[in-house]
């Protein structure tokens, strides 16, 4: 299912076009174009699916470099969450660090010139004018430069600017579904039918958890995975 079906498959279910519709925000009147109703539906559906189930399109990779004396690591625009950060030594070896927090960080590494090879990293804060921006703190400081190798978790682009995704094209009930949702409960529609397309979503999302967190987790071998068992 693409964007344009999945548009299509929302009025049809709800027989509502959407018609574009007058909005005031603070005494200030602004216009709804019926697109930018239905695309909040179809985001916020997204957002709740892609925090309920451990799709491994969820997961992305990329290398970046660990400066020697430098103790943070930038984090990627898009990072959410880290599965794993692995360092690259000079004969090719990679050392995987274990993720602490900053207390154990400060506690462990006093001394920011206490340097060595990075043995574990720890989340921390903004490190620039732009507090949202987030970085690693690695321990102990680099005493080489390093490659690091990032595997963290983020929002893939979605339905609604690509026209297509993976979730569209492979679980698109969920989709569906989850979207309903947030529409009827954008009409303030009946009860009954918030309730109905609400239980429509939960037996999709536990078909998707199934085959996320079941069947693509059953050889995983990092602890702390959600991991459910697959009958």
């Amino acid at each position: 299912m693409n964007y344009s079906d999945l548009v299509s498959a929302i009025q049809a279910y709800t027989e509502n076009q959407f018609p574009a519709t007058t909005v005031v925000n603070n005494g200030t009147a602004s216009s709804l174009s019926s697109k930018a109703q239905i695309d909040t539906f179809i985001t916020q559906a997204e957002l709740r699916i892609y925090n309920s189930v451990q799709f491994p399109v969820l997961r992305k990779t990329i290398q970046g470099a660990v400066s020697t004396g430098n103790q943070f690591l930038a984090c990627p625009n898009d990072f959410l969450a880290p599965y794993s950060l692995s360092i690259v030594l000079a004969d090719g070896s990679y050392v995987f660090l274990l993720d602490k927090d900053v207390n154990f960080m400060r506690q462990a590494y006093p001394k920011v010139t206490s340097t060595g090879e990075p043995k574990y990293y720890a989340l921390y804060g903004g490190q620039s004018a732009n507090l949202t921006e987030l970085a690693f703190i690695l321990g102990p400081t680099p005493d080489a430069n390093y490659v690091a190798e990032m595997n963290y978790f983020y929002y893939p682009t979605s339905i609604v600017s690509a026209g297509s995704s993976w979730l569209g094209d492979n679980f698109d009930s969920v989709l569906l579904y989850g979207s309903l949702v947030e529409a009827y409960t954008y009409m303030k529609g009946e009860v009954d039918m918030v309730t109905l397309y609400n239980t429509k979503y939960n037996e999709a999302l536990a078909l998707a958890k199934r085959l996320g967190d079941g069947m693509e987790r059953q050889d995983a071998y990092r602890s702390g995975q959600v991991r459910i068992k697959v009958t």
